[in-house]
């Protein structure tokens, strides 16, 4: 019994401090992000052929991403310090942050919904779920370098 205990304990404490750093977990929920949308961007580029199916699941997949965004847990008060490329916009306008997060998931809901049949069709919706991000990025992200 004791063992258990224990084991319940230390598996407590693991999952608690995976989501201790919201720095850390916000960049690795972008840094998916920015993959999956990459996965599509090459079917658009042509440098990988057209597969309905696997533009799916990488949709579904980007979905589900977005789906995990929670701005409160990832930007709470004070972690705007630290090795981050969060602009403090973000704090002054969360509502606004918001805002753009919700209309990725809807857009992202959206080319779930109604998938693209060929590549104009996900070139299109790329383009919109990517102008999301552009967006996003220019008003609330500080630029590196």
């Amino acid at each position: 019994m004791r063992k258990l205990v224990l084991a319940i304990s230390l598996l407590a404490l693991a999952g608690s401090a995976a989501l201790a750093d919201p720095i850390q977990d916000r960049q690795a929920l972008m840094k998916e992000r920015g993959k999956l949308a990459g996965q599509l961007s090459k079917v658009v580029k042509g440098e990988e052929d057209f597969d309905a199916s696997a533009v799916l699941t990488t949709l579904k997949a980007l979905q589900a991403n977005a789906e995990k965004f929670d701005a409160d847990r990832l930007f709470p008060a004070g972690s705007d310090k630290g090795d981050t490329t969060a602009a403090p916009k973000i704090w002054e306008d969360m509502a606004g942050f918001k805002a753009a997060a919700d209309k990725f998931l809807a857009n992202t809901r959206e080319a779930v919904a109604s998938p693209p049949g060929d590549v104009d069709g996900l070139k299109a919706q790329l383009n919109t779920i990517g102008g999301d991000c552009g967006a996003c990025h220019q008003s609330y992200r500080i630029k590196k370098g």
